[in-house]
């Protein structure tokens, strides 16, 4: 197939890269080998070097094996950002088990899904947390809860001293054993177990490092990581990626902005991977309380589209370029991103990572390929695509097929390769026949000063069949009527995308990671 994005693969970085069969434990003790006197990870005051961080993986890993954690089981991690998150992922695959990634703000039947699903046996969890593990125990296959503390004495810490005993003696299959189940947000229908095995996510930290090989320093990067280790996009884009470039791991628990912004003047990120509500709330606060971004080299955001005003505002204040990205957990997850250094266009999701084909298919058959320029389904094939969703043959056969991971998502290919997504294919909005898809209306409603977010989504009417219906969230201390949005959006718009009703809110519904739910304004609606 044409691969038109290839010409716009930075100098220096590499269009292929060869990707080796070893496990994850293995991927990461080549750079403890290479780096093991350098800062590995950073917890407010305290660090730890690749050295300190491998001896206590290593502990870890002995303890659970002597518990009877033995391959192909799972162990679940329900924690926020912190060292014990990484210790207890790595000490867990060099077990041979599966890491099962739980939100820690699941409510019960959220929780009780997952570890059902997964028949889970172990699970890693913060203190605080322990009485709702305590309350569905009954009702699961738990056998062993392990309190995280970050203040008092713990099960875990008692797990972490060298005791000597014997290393699990484990021979992974790296193409096909399960690394990592990871559940999609659960944002259309039933969540469902992403199975993304050792191979899959060592690809995936290698396509991702190749974007960026003429900016990275080897042992030498310090990534502010507050995107959550449990989410798809923070345990790639953040901790396995900079465990393999040898940088330093500043984790940060929480997104509370004035927490952040004095981490970052103590820690001086040189890069940062964030999603759009953080780069948004940063440039807000900037405006009243100003600091310094000057240290970034390197800006990547994912998990939902940017704003373009906003990558605008934010390249200003840096003096760097945030580039666009965009993954999927089925995909561990990063399957595109703008290049660091030449062309970029603010919008676009950039172009295909290395090793990686995409392509915009019909929706009537999903098979034919579509010209440059329509609108259709986006296609990924690559060494990152997931083994399969977890105990779900059905589901797996439906979304991939001949290789191709079929995304749900409406995007466009421009002449250069590069990509635009527009929508999911639940969210168009077909109003009067026209499609109008919500992030083009989006898009022009955050170029109002006295927007702080925005969502678009589509409304019964008896008439058009759907009315475009947007929801707004206006900055601090700022006073918004509905023409204003609406005549903004005549100004730059069709008739028929211009939204029919404007709905002003204090904050919009998110996941962990910061996503819009458009699902739960839509429930709001119903009823």
């Amino acid at each position: 197939m044409e691969r038109p994005w290839i010409k716009h693969v930075v100098k220096g970085n590499p269009a292929e890269v060869n990707i080796p069969d070893i496990s994850l434990p293995a991927l990461f003790h080549e750079s403890v080998q290479k780096y093991q006197n350098h800062t590995a990870m950073t917890f407010y005051t305290k660090s730890f070097t690749y050295q300190q961080l491998d001896t206590l993986i290593k502990n870890l890993a002995a303890s659970l094996h002597n518990m009877g954690v033995s391959k192909g089981d799972r162990v679940a991690l329900m924690l926020p950002n912190c060292p014990q998150y990484p210790i207890s992922y790595f000490a867990s695959l060099m077990c041979g088990a599966t890491i099962v990634q739980i939100n820690p703000m699941y409510q019960p039947t959220e929780l009780l899904h997952v570890l059902n699903d997964t028949e889970t046996e172990v699970i890693i969890v913060l203190d605080q947390l322990v009485p709702l593990i305590e309350k569905v125990k009954p009702k699961t296959s738990l056998q062993a809860i392990i309190p995280v503390s970050f203040e008092n004495a713990s099960k875990f810490n008692e797990l972490l001293q060298d005791k000597g005993l014997p290393l699990p003696d484990v021979t992974i299959n790296p193409k096909e054993d399960v690394a990592v189940l990871q559940y999609t947000g659960g944002t259309t229908g039933r969540s469902k177990g992403a199975m993304l095995t050792h191979y899959n996510i060592v690809a995936n930290t290698l396509q991702s490092h190749a974007t960026s090989v003429v900016k990275t320093e080897l042992g030498k990067e310090r990534v502010l990581t507050i995107a959550p280790l449990f989410h798809v996009y923070g345990m790639t884009s953040c901790m396995n990626l900079t465990f393999h470039i040898g940088g330093n791991l500043i984790l940060v628990p929480r997104f509370e902005v004035d927490e952040v912004v004095k981490v970052i003047e103590a820690t001086k990120p040189t890069v940062f991977p964030g999603v759009p509500t953080m780069f948004i709330t940063l440039l807000n606060h900037y405006k009243e309380n100003h600091f310094d971004l000057s240290f970034l080299k390197t800006c990547i955001s994912g998990s939902a589209p940017l704003p373009v005003e906003a990558i605008k505002q934010f390249n200003a204040l840096s003096g760097t370029s945030v580039a666009e990205g965009y993954g999927l957990s089925e995909a561990s997850p990063v399957t595109h991103r703008n290049p660091i250094e030449g062309v970029q266009k603010p919008g676009s999701i950039g172009i295909p990572l290395p090793n990686t084909d995409a392509r915009i298919v019909d929706f009537a058959t999903g098979e034919q390929t579509l010209p440059v320029g329509e609108v259709g389904e986006l296609l990924i094939k690559g060494p990152q695509v997931m083994k399969g969703y977890w105990r779900m043959p059905d589901e797996t056969a439906q979304v991939i097929r001949d290789g191709w991971l079929h995304t749900g998502d409406l995007a466009k290919m421009d002449e250069d390769g590069f990509f635009y997504i527009v929508g999911r294919k639940k969210e168009m909005i077909i109003t009067n026949g026209y499609n109008v898809y919500p992030i083009e209306v989006e898009d022009i409603i955050y170029t109002h000063p006295k927007v702080m977010e925005a969502a678009v989504i589509g409304v019964p009417d008896k008439v058009r069949g759907e009315a475009v219906k947007a929801f707004v969230v206006p900055k601090e201390g700022q006073q918004l009527k509905d023409e204003e949005i609406t005549e903004l959006c005549r100004s730059h718009l069709a008739a028929y995308k211009v939204p029919r009703s404007v709905e002003f809110l204090q904050e919009l519904p998110k996941t962990a990671v910061g996503k819009i739910l458009k699902r739960v304004l839509k429930d709001q609606i119903k009823t």
